[in-house]
């Protein structure tokens, strides 16, 4: 042992001694080759000599002994990637692969060698170690970047077990190296549509789309220009197909511009026809129109100088545009493509004819979607259940009620576990006022629900119990989980139901008919009637509160169609129960008139919730009388904000505005409400759509989310008509100058509107942006003198107010001399009618002492606070 442990070169241990020490102190060079990539530290000779016992026991063949000797050195240096490597040989040789497996995993990550990775992911998947076979090809790749074929089988395995995130994280590295190609775009494509990232998935489809039409300009059925370098394969070419899949995706994604561009220049480029790029200004799809010989029923005449040009166009790619045509609004193009498809065999076609049904059917457009959809019916092979449903909604929403029971009545017949057939048959019969029948369907489907929730939970079949975790370094598991349903709800019997709700209902009867008696005498001071009123309408207004059926819960469908059909068609009488809302109204008038505000706003927003009250003319009144009550109680924020939603329910409509402006009428806090920078801001944009509405109705699209019109983008950017007619070398008048300047043109001898603009002239001659303060100077002033002109001519008792308005003129523009004249003259004024409760006296006062204040005249402004600001 002494002789293996000493038996060394001293002078080689020298030289090693030294150019570590060189390499330490950075200073010289080291002697002799560069030696490699050391794998691990340096081990000392006690580690050596317990490595060298141990290969000598494995190469005896002592096994036990090889194991524990090992073992000892991993405790002594666990970095000695030499001693895992003999355990696992040693247990390998037991029979035991999968310690074996483990412990080479662990030396692996010691020795950093990308082709001992590749073997250790390729036993781990033989094993069934998916993630850790995974974890192995990704250390491949780390180490090896130029090994695409590990990559690939990663995304292949994580594909199996619906890894989807490294399948797609793979395929995207594939991609880096491999740009554009297409088998590996088909491979990424099912990915990326499951984690929804569609617009990645475009992007790729959209460059290699480019790529390739770089690559042949003229079309894949030209020959390739052998000027350029990067030359795809005979097999690696955008194809039609994928032309379909960008489509697709851009469909599915809402951008229908880009989908027909795709088409129409995609489908020109594949048939060699690149070069005709003139179709690009046809707005029309006229290039792909059929011959007239070939047209049938499909009629459409084009204009302008480009004639048609009848090239052939596959009904998959007519389809496509079709579709996205429909929905893009243009309705007649999109009909012409949608006939062109629909001319076709059903059996061949039935997915193309199903989705533009479902395009007709997303506009709106039901008398087209319905006949597609009876046609798909109407054929066993084709129809389903799905297509029988949208059958049954087109005939409803057509109008066609019994046609469309009898198609529920069809699916029910052929599924009677379809709950949500019932309940559309359920709702049909309570809108044909047959609610007996109604209300059988609605307890078949609740009783299903009760079945359904008390049904035992199903036990996992022996088959899909998962596997113990075994020798993996991870944790092995599926990634698709179970829905595990919840469980139900206790509820009361239906005879409790039904008998809860008869006693709720004479509650409610006897309690409205009281309110209604001592209503009239209330009104006419009587404060018992008063008190005895409040109590009873609490209580009507709490039970309505309270019910379920009304408010907007997370209750379901059938608890609240139940509770609906079961009111209507027990008493006909209860219907009265309804007037719940003027009732609620007349109790939040009663306590606001009290000082109880906040309660009164509550309960009025709570039966703005409801669902009874859902129609539009209900909730403007509900909102009114909220207003009504901020009003009464100072409360003009509140009034503000019900406003402004009324103003966005009826746009283009004045009589909101009226609304907002009898809400604010006088007073310095609805002034605050009124200036105050939100509704300023919300009253201009909906100006700006008023305004372009007339002008330019061209730019105004429907927002579908906000039920209501607005300006696009474009329409934003083009200046309005009075910037256009101001002088260059004038003053740029500023949004309020504008629509001022734009009252004054239709009002030009309105004094408001003079005053108006006299006012915004003076505001914007002081800011710091104003480029010719002198123009708008002269410019508010003689909006001023037009205002005298006008003021003056209507009544000699307006000189008080006009003076004023000139004083606070030359007062905003430090003229003080001239400033003073004029609120002394509206003083005098002030004292010969002795009106100064009804003139601006005071306001005139109170300025003129700021004047003498900042002059120094202190004893002429204590003057003016005792004559006319003490009370």
């Amino acid at each position: 042992m002494l002789h293996r442990e000493w038996d060394f070169n001293i002078a080689q241990q020298d030289a090693e001694f030294r150019d570590d020490l060189r390499e330490a102190s950075g200073i010289g060079k080291k002697k002799g080759k560069k030696r490699g990539r050391q794998h691990g530290p340096v081990l000392s000779h006690q580690v050596r000599a317990l490595i060298g016992e141990g290969n000598q026991a494995y190469v005896d063949g002592n096994i036990p002994e090889a194991i524990r000797i090992m073992q000892e050195v991993i405790r002594i240096e666990p970095r000695a990637s030499s001693a895992w490597s003999v355990i696992a040989q040693c247990y390998e040789d037991s029979n035991e692969p999968k310690k074996a497996l483990q412990l080479r995993i662990m030396a692996a990550h010691l020795r950093h060698d990308a082709d001992e990775w590749e073997r250790l992911a390729a036993q781990s998947r033989d094993l069934g170690y998916n993630q850790q076979a995974i974890y192995c090809y990704s250390k491949v790749y780390s180490l090896d970047p130029t090994n695409v074929d590990a990559l690939w089988d990663r995304a292949s395995l994580a594909k199996e077990i619906n890894d989807l995130r490294a399948a797609r994280h793979s395929l995207l590295a594939i991609l880096k190296r491999f740009p554009h190609d297409m088998t590996v775009l088909a491979e990424l494509r099912p990915i990326l549509i499951e984690v929804s990232d569609l617009p990645l998935c475009a992007s790729l489809y959209q460059a290699a789309l480019e790529h390739y039409q770089t690559v042949q300009p003229l079309g894949p059925a030209q020959p390739i220009d052998v000027s350029l370098a990067d030359q795809p394969p005979p097999n690696q070419i955008f194809g039609f197909i994928d032309l379909l899949v960008l489509a697709d995706l851009y469909n599915t994604m809402a951008e229908y511009d880009h989908a027909i561009q795709i088409i129409r220049k995609g489908c020109r480029w594949l048939q060699g026809r690149a070069s005709q790029r003139f179709w690009d200004g046809c707005v029309d799809d006229r290039e792909y129109d059929l011959p007239r010989e070939d047209r049938g029923n499909v009629n459409i005449e084009r204009s302008g100088d480009v004639q048609p040009g009848h090239y052939p166009l596959d009904v998959n790619a007519r389809h496509r545009l079709a579709i996205a045509r429909i929905k893009l609004g243009e309705v007649e193009e999109g009909k012409m493509h949608a006939s062109i498809v629909l001319a076709q065999d059903v059996l061949d076609y039935a997915a193309l004819f199903g989705e533009i049904a479902d395009s007709y059917f997303e506009r709106e457009m039901y008398a087209d979607a319905r006949p597609i959809y009876e046609v798909l019916g109407a054929d066993p092979a084709t129809s389903s259940l799905y297509v029988l449903l949208q059958v049954a909604v087109c005939r409803r929403m057509l109008g066609d009620l019994q046609e469309a029971a009898d198609v529920y009545k069809q699916v029910i017949d052929a599924d009677q576990t379809n709950n949500d057939a019932k309940m559309k048959l359920a709702e049909l019969y309570e809108i044909m006022d047959e609610p007996r029948k109604a209300l059988e369907l609605v307890y078949q489907v609740i009783d299903s629900r009760k079945r359904r929730t008390h049904q035992p939970e199903a036990t996992p079949a022996p088959g899909t119990v998962p596997q113990p975790q075994g020798a993996s370094l991870f944790e092995e598991k599926s990634r698709t989980k179970a829905k595990t349903p919840a469980p139900g709800k206790s509820r009361l019997s239906l005879a409790e139901l039904k008998a809860l709700e008869e006693q709720r209902e004479r509650e409610v009867i006897l309690g409205y008919n009281r309110v209604e008696d001592l209503w009239s005498r209330m009104l006419h001071g009587d404060v018992e009637a008063e008190r005895e009123w409040m109590i009873e309408a609490e209580k009507l207004v709490e039970m309505f509160r309270e019910t379920r059926r009304i408010q907007r819960r997370d209750d379901t469908d059938e608890d609240r169609m139940v509770s609906r059909l079961e009111l209507n068609e027990r008493d006909k009488h209860t219907r009265r129960a309804k007037d719940d809302g003027q009732a609620s109204e007349k109790y939040a008038f009663v306590l606001t008139k009290r000082g109880d505000y906040d309660q009164a706003e509550e309960v009025l927003r709570h039966v703005l919730l409801s669902n009874a009250y859902r129609d539009s003319n209900s909730q403007n009144t509900i909102r009114i009388a909220i207003i009504t009550c901020a009003i009464h109680a100072g409360k003009f924020s509140v009034a503000v904000e019900q406003c402004r939603k009324i103003i966005n329910t009826h746009q283009f409509n004045n009589e909101a505005f009226r609304l907002l402006l009898v809400s604010l009428a006088s007073g310095h806090r609805p002034t605050d409400s009124f200036v105050s920078s939100t509704l300023q801001k919300h009253a201009l944009r909906e100006l700006r759509l008023h305004d372009a509405s007339v002008k330019t109705p061209e730019l105004m699209k429907w927002n579908v989310v906000g039920r209501k019109y607005n300006l696009s983008s474009s329409g934003k950017e083009e200046p309005s008509k009075v910037e256009e007619e101001v002088d260059e070398e004038a003053e740029i008048p500023g949004p309020t100058e504008i629509y001022l300047l734009h009252a004054y043109d239709y009002c030009p001898e309105d004094p408001v509107v003079c005053l108006s603009l006299a006012i915004a002239s003076l505001g914007r001659a002081m800011q710091r942006q104003s480029d010719n303060r002198h123009h708008m100077i002269a410019q508010g002033m003689a909006f001023l003198s037009q205002y005298r002109k006008l003021r003056k001519s209507s009544d000699d008792e307006m000189l008080a107010e006009v003076d004023y308005n000139f004083g606070r003129a030359f007062h905003q523009l430090g003229l003080h001399t001239h400033a003073v004249s004029h609120y002394e003259r509206v003083l005098e004024i002030a004292e010969k009618q002795g009106s100064e409760y009804a003139s601006v006296a005071k306001e005139a006062a109170y300025n003129l002492s700021l004047i003498y204040v900042t002059t120094g005249a202190v004893p002429l402004a204590d003057g003016l606070y005792r004559r006319w600001l003490s009370i």
